[in-house]
């Protein structure tokens, strides 16, 4: 890097010092100094440019879990940085390290209802809670840096710095003065306890050990504790049901693991659930009390490194703060091995037929493609190591119970937030951080249009830099948006409102090719499969244009008697779909029943 000059030549280096080597971003006027620095840098830290701040947020959202290290976006003042919060919440609200670096005008107009003149301070108050500041002096930087990304990387939280442009023009401090009210910060590693202490643990072996039904419940918290979960579980004689962002954390391959909880979750879950006496958590904040176990029913164990995190989803009778692999690993030996008997084998005996009926359900005819018929046929053929990426929407349902995860894969969403748009951003980050590696993007039309159709643009100029190019982006085309459209339904009562739902059609594929990707349409069943096969073995991206029927419930593990009367009322109302809803719905409970 060239000689530190400007505040900004400081900010940059520092970030280098710090590890970061990757900003996402979107220049204006209000960081032409931060620009001009990241220029002068001559590649230190690549800047990769996104179509849209909002899409920058999300990307260094999926670089901090894909990679586990802090990351980082760029915006300019007002406009520029109003657009990064969504992808700002999305990490927030996942627990992920990202700092914000934003842009402000000049200090002499601050205050005067200046041009883009935004209390951004206050404006990211809320996301950035555990730290935001405006840089004033040039004194001042080194520490704002340091703080921002240890405190973004020790809390795992958003931190944003706020920098008006005249300062970003400053003479660099390098080295505030040794005198009283100056800040000297450094860059350092920081040492936490890993493991609550023996008599803690013993506790929690005394209560696992004493549950004859124990389940397990795994979160984001446990995606690098795959063996020891394994191991505890086979202990305990217990099964295995994930939260969302927990997909990835055990194999689904494994006879005992029931795979995703809730709305978007799996029949075996909610009866291991509705039937345990024992529950262990193990970094998770799973949200909905209805799919865990009836309060007292199950003594409660969970581990979790926020000691906030303890006893906020189900009472529990004891939290361990700590690390899930060490404090599993320190709690493994206290465990009894138990015999596999009645509890266990029930639990095996769900998931082998739960698989049976998904792919009865995948099976089933639809008008043109049934929607789950897509993702059974990506299981199969997912690659090693791959990284997987998902959007909201009824594409989330799909995944969470028909994709079979196997060791070594990685995969997210937006779980916290569960907001439309991130899937194509988040794959773009993870060939970033993982060029070597295929990556599959999952998305409904609604979600291409609000942001995935920007996001190719992106893609189609930077995919030529990967070491492995192929990444494979699915869109459910069945212009609608769709869980909308059911939560209308089966929630509210309503048929489907056509204005609110009903989405334009646009030519997915055609618009890839014309930007030098690969892509195929595809509108009939047989063609599913060998359409995977083709986006596996391209020489660049594809994009592979699912046509779906709208029509196929994305049925929850259980549907309530309050929800079968709304599905009614809807339909009596006059839904445009009634019948073809009917007649999917009836196919999918056969496929079910007789599987």
């Amino acid at each position: 890097m060239k000689k530190t000059t400007t505040v900004s030549d400081f900010v940059v280096q520092r970030l280098h010092d710090w590890g970061v080597r990757r900003v996402y971003g979107y220049p204006g006027d209000g960081i032409n100094g931060l620009m001009g620095a990241l220029d002068r840098a001559d590649g230190a830290i690549e800047f990769v440019q996104s179509r849209h701040e909002e899409l920058a947020a999300f990307m260094a959202c999926a670089h901090a879990k894909f990679s586990g290290e802090v990351g980082v976006c760029l915006a300019t003042s007002g406009p520029g940085a109003i657009h990064l919060l969504n992808g700002l919440y999305d990490a927030k609200l996942d627990h992920q390290p990202v700092v914000a670096l934003v842009g402000q005008q000049k200090r002499s107009a601050l205050g005067g209802d200046y041009q883009q003149e935004v209390d951004l301070v206050s404006l990211f108050k809320d996301v950035a809670h555990e730290f935001v500041q405006m840089a004033t002096s040039a004194e001042q930087v080194r520490h704002l840096i340091d703080r921002a990304m240890r405190i973004a990387r020790d809390r795992r939280a958003v931190t944003c710095v706020i920098f008006p442009n005249d300062v970003q023009d400053l003479p660099a401090v390098p080295v505030p003065p040794r005198e009283h009210g100056t800040v000297h910060s450094g860059i350092g590693s920081t040492a936490c306890a890993q493991v609550p202490g023996p008599v803690a643990l013993g506790r929690a072996a005394e209560i696992l050990n004493a549950g004859r039904k124990v389940a397990i419940l795994a979160g984001a918290g446990a995606l690098h504790a795959t063996d020891e979960l394994i191991h505890v579980a086979e202990h305990l004689g217990a099964g295995v049901a994930k939260a969302l962002l927990g997909k990835a954390a055990v194999p689904d391959a494994l006879p005992f693991v029931t795979g995703a909880i809730g709305v978007l979750g799996t029949r075996p879950s909610s009866r291991m659930m509705e039937e345990c006496d024992t529950l262990l958590m193990v970094g998770s904040s799973f949200p909905y009390a209805e799919f865990l176990p009836p309060e007292g029913q199950a003594r409660c164990v969970q581990i979790d490194t926020d000691p906030r995190a303890i006893g906020l989803r189900y009472p529990t009778e004891l939290g361990l703060v700590g690390d899930s692999r060490a404090t599993l690993a320190a709690l493994l030996p206290l465990l009894d091995r138990k015999e596999h008997g009645a509890w266990r084998r029930g639990i095996e005996a769900d998931v082998e037929k739960w698989w049976r009926v998904l792919e009865a359900r995948a099976h089933v005819a639809a008008s043109p493609l049934n929607p789950q018929r897509v993702f059974w046929e990506l299981s199969s053929r997912l690659p090693d190591e791959c990284v997987l990426t998902c959007d909201s929407g009824t594409a989330a349902n799909w995944y969470a119970r028909d994709v079979k995860l196997r060791r070594g894969m990685k995969a997210s969403l937006s779980g916290g937030l569960a907001t439309m748009g991130p899937a194509l951003p988040y794959a773009i980050a993870a060939k970033m951080v993982h060029p070597d590696r295929p990556v599959v993007a999952m998305l409904g039309d609604g979600a291409m249009q609000m942001n995935g159709i920007n996001a190719l643009i992106t893609l189609a100029r930077v995919w030529r830099d990967w070491s492995d190019p192929r990444l494979a982006i699915m869109v459910l085309n069945n212009r609608d948006l769709n869980l909308v459209t059911w939560e209308q339904r089966v929630l509210g009562g309503d048929p489907k409102f056509e204005a609110s739902q009903v989405l334009p059609d646009f030519p997915y594929a055609r618009f890839a090719e014309m930007l030098g990707l690969s892509a195929l349409r595809v509108d009939t069943p047989e063609a599913v499969g060998p359409a995977w096969d083709a986006a596996f073995s391209a020489d660049r991206p594809m994009l592979l244009e699912m046509v779906t029927d709208a029509a196929v419930p994305p049925l929850p593990p259980d549907v309530s008697l309050a929800q079968a009367r709304a599905y009614l009322a809807a339909l009596w109302q006059g839904d445009p779909e009634a019948m073809r809803t009917i007649k999917a719905a009836a196919r999918e409970y056969w496929a079910s029943v007789t599987a």
